[in-house]
């Protein structure tokens, strides 16, 4: 992919992870484009956030569903992008053959560990904490027609403490997050990878 990569980003939320994008591709980190944003919700801040940013953004309410997947990726294809990156996305999509390998999502927890429907923001730190588990972190992966199943990109662990709550293991696990998409969506974009079974290899 020459050039900046033209990205589109899919929100339900606050936003805050395209306001990440937002700020490493205007400052140079991420040589990427951010080309449009669709939200599943009018109220959601990121909306804002991408007028503030001078990007396009689209409403696509997730009813009716039946023509949900088609709606979203009809407004997606209008910005001809190269990558589709979910951000605090909180809808099972079906990814049409042209967007096969094309769309990312990162997971706040080590996949296949404490992922799957239902499996998002606090509800999955609280998991971890629950299980016991000494450590966490982040998944960017590829995204298919089951939640948090396709290939994985990248992983970045964090040390969970014996003092952590929800909210302190969210936000080391956040931490991690803001590193590892835009890396991993450099990685993509370079196109130096290929799939053997499930398994990214680079180079």
């Amino acid at each position: 992919m020459p050039g900046a990569t033209r990205l589109a980003v899919l929100l339900s939320g606050g936003g805050s992870t395209l306001q990440n994008l937002i700020d490493r591709t205007a400052d140079g980190r991420l040589p990427a484009t951010i080309v449009g944003v669709v939200s599943s919700r009018a109220d959601a801040f990121g909306v804002e956030r991408a007028k503030r940013a001078g990007i396009p953004a689209v409403i696509e309410p997730p009813k009716p569903r039946d023509t949900f997947s088609d709606r979203v990726f009809a407004a997606v294809r209008g910005w001809r992008p190269d990558l589709v990156v979910l951000a605090g996305w909180m809808h099972l999509l079906g990814v049409p053959a042209d967007f096969r390998g094309k769309i990312l999502n990162v997971h706040p927890a080590l996949l296949p560990a404490f992922g799957g429907k239902g499996m998002y923001g606090r509800h999955v730190h609280e998991a971890v904490l629950a299980y016991g588990a000494k450590v966490s972190g982040c998944t960017v992966h590829f995204v298919d027609d089951v939640y948090d199943n396709g290939p994985v990109i990248l992983q970045s662990t964090v040390p969970v403490l014996d003092a952590d709550t929800p909210d302190t293991l969210a936000e080391r696990v956040q931490a991690a997050e803001r590193e590892a998409y835009p890396e991993a969506i450099r990685l993509v974009a370079e196109g130096k990878w290929r799939l053997d079974g499930r398994r990214l290899i680079s180079g």
